[in-house]
């Protein structure tokens, strides 16, 4: 759909979206209120009230266009009113995931000079304290939680920010206009620190343009409707969920419901009654497991029932979606499959959902394609923190899973040999669709989306970005008939000892639909073959232990038994067979802790950090090689 406004700025987006609903006063958020226990309705009218009180408040801490204000939050309606009046200023919001340590909270506030930092909760709060006597630029602290009697000087309480703010916005209004009005599409809008695997964060610095262009053309390719209702519990620091889950959402007139925590997802999601679903593969791949594994339990007329619907689905939606002649029969067959099988999982999804957006990740392909035969498509996203972040969406009407979708408008998207850096082809996305096919290589793209660069780091921005404007995205990939197929990445290439270039991520994914395993890590650097690092799914393990009568109270003694160390032996050698001599993994090692954000394991978005993992596991990788020269 095209957006309710048009907009080059985010000011523009608040000013206009507010004339489009003005009139009827249409709800913008919903929240769980923690005193009534009530879900509550926040209309324009409030929003936008609420939006300049901080503005004035905010204004009045001596915030000017360019200043960075950071938040320190989970998603709430504080944070939305929070970034929206940094944007009215012409301020730049610095977002910070709720999981980082203090250390890495200092780094990014004192490294972006934010001179406000705004925090959720009593956690939070202590991370600000703790880090403020270490960030000079910093002069205000501002908490959503009531602070305690006698407080620091510099630190003020959000409620009463804003109630001051109100009388503020009244004695700044011409200033703060003013400012909206200067705010320039090529000015900075935010600094998203990305998570990276090693080293520092960097600090993305996405302007307005990048924001607003991206909305729009990425919106132009999703089927939002005016009305939808959107559940928000991917982080608003993550730029998927800011662009699509915010940005995106406001600028369709979709309600947006803030989850009441990440744990509650779960309940909230039957509550909401969303109509479109915005998560990472992973919410997806737990859906599907846990209807997968009630069939397993059941009988086997109950397997065939569940194997023979998503047939019936698949074949029905698929002739559906290509506007194909759909049989009486085949009709007949679906109604029945949704009444004995998937009727189930829309209720656990709340009953309206009409689509799911999947971003942040590759989605693995069975998941994909079992969401489809269900009627709920998925439609995948691809694009980084540095490209606002979408590149490419997957067609509503051709849906390929397993590939990431055609080149979204106005981008230019393009693959380069890995080694000479040479075109091997390219598609612009008023190209769509096209049949284009191409060789691997690296992914690169051009257009209005891309990152100004990275904050106070020109050498990574050049590194990033090469003298004819491509912004190199270190992801491999190659064009299948005008989709995009995303391979791994660069720097996720294993060497061998002989030699062997060897993307893991390939290798991995070839293991998710395995009920057993949770998580995996290929190992191999520099090493004479392939190894494993596997979280087993807990649930299976010990569902195996009662049927077969092991002693389960000991989880790492049972992840050692003889019986358990078998099924996995034989899940590696099922693969091995089939696979080249230099992909086979020829040992494997079973661990009881999960790879965490909290353990350093994991980035906040939830993609592996190796180097960390192997330097924390290098005895176990190693007890893999014993004995090998």
């Amino acid at each position: 759909m095209d957006t309710l406004v048009q907009f080059d700025t985010i000011p523009q987006l608040f000013n206009r979206l507010w004339e489009h609903h003005k009139t009827s006063d249409d709800t913008v958020l919903r929240y769980m209120d923690r005193v009534t226990k009530q879900w509550t309705d926040i209309h324009w009218s409030e929003f936008r009230q609420r939006v300049h009180a901080m503005a004035g408040y905010l204004y009045a801490q001596g915030v000017r266009p360019g200043d960075r204000v950071a938040i320190l939050s989970e998603n709430r309606p504080e944070w939305a009113y929070t970034d929206m009046a940094t944007q009215l200023l012409g301020a730049v919001n610095v977002s910070l995931y709720t999981s980082l340590p203090p250390r890495e909270v200092s780094y990014i506030v004192h490294d972006s000079g934010s001179s406000v930092f705004i925090v959720s909760t009593r956690i939070q709060l202590k991370k600000a304290l703790d880090i403020y006597d270490a960030c000079p630029d910093l002069k205000h602290i501002v908490s959503m939680t009531e602070l305690e009697d006698d407080p620091p000087e510099y630190t003020s309480f959000f409620d009463a920010a804003m109630e001051e703010g109100r009388a503020l916005y009244e004695e700044y209004k011409d200033a703060i206009h003013a400012n909206e009005a200067s705010v320039k599409p090529d000015d900075l809008a935010c600094l998203i620190y990305t998570s990276g695997t090693t080293g520092h964060p960097k600090g993305v610095m996405l302007t307005h343009g990048n924001f607003s262009s991206n909305v729009r053309d990425a919106i132009a390719r999703i089927p939002f409707l005016e009305g939808d209702r959107h559940l928000s519990f991917l982080p608003l620091c993550h730029s998927f969920e800011r662009t699509a889950g915010y940005l995106g959402a406001l600028s369709a007139g979709v309600v947006i419901t803030y989850a009441q925590s990440i744990d509650t997802v779960t309940r909230d999601i039957v509550d909401a009654k969303p109509t479109l679903l915005m998560a990472v593969p992973r919410l997806y791949e737990k859906i599907y497991s846990a209807a997968l594994k009630s069939v397993e339990e059941g009988s086997d007329a109950k397997k065939k029932v569940f194997a023979w619907a998503r047939d019936v689905g698949y074949r029905h939606n698929l002739a559906k979606a290509r506007g194909a002649f759909v049989n009486p029969l085949l009709r007949a067959q679906y109604a029945l499959a949704q009444k004995l099988v998937f009727s189930k999982l829309r209720e656990k999804l709340g009953g309206h959902v009409r689509f799911g957006v999947s971003g942040g990740a590759a989605l693995p392909k069975n998941i994909g394609e079992f969401f489809f035969a269900a009627g709920i498509p998925i439609i995948e996203g691809y694009g980084l923190t540095e490209t606002a972040p979408v590149l490419t969406v997957s067609p509503f009407d051709n849906p390929r899973y397993g590939a990431v979708g055609y080149v979204i408008d106005n981008i230019i998207v393009a693959i380069a040999d890995l080694e000479s850096g040479r075109i091997l082809g390219q598609i612009t996305g008023t190209d769509y669709p096209t049949s284009l096919s191409t060789e691997a290589g690296e992914i690169i793209a051009r257009g209005p989306n891309i990152m100004k660069g990275y904050w106070n780091n020109e050498e990574a921005t050049q590194e990033a970005i090469d003298g004819n404007g491509w912004y190199h995205t270190g992801d491999v990939g190659r064009f299948d008939d005008g989709f995009l197929v995303i391979t791994d990445r660069i720097k996720h290439m294993i060497v061998s000892a002989g030699g062997k270039n060897i993307y893991p991520g390939p290798i991995e994914e070839s293991f998710k639909h395995e009920p057993w395993i949770d998580q995996i890590s290929i190992i191999g650097e520099a090493r004479e073959f392939l190894t494993a690092l596997v979280v087993p799914n807990e649930d299976a393990i010990r569902a195996f232990a009662t049927e077969e009568g092991l002693p389960a109270d000991d989880y790492e003694a049972l992840l050692a038994s003889d019986e358990i160390q078998r099924v996995f032996g034989q899940i590696f050698k099922s693969y091995s067979r089939s696979a080249a001599a230099h992909e086979k993994v020829r040992g494997f090692r079973l661990l009881a802790e999960p790879f965490t954000i909290e353990n350093g394991m994991m980035t906040p978005t939830m993609k592996l950090k190796r180097n960390v993992i192997e330097e924390r596991l290098a005895d176990v990788i190693d007890s893999m090689y014993v004995g090998v020269r």
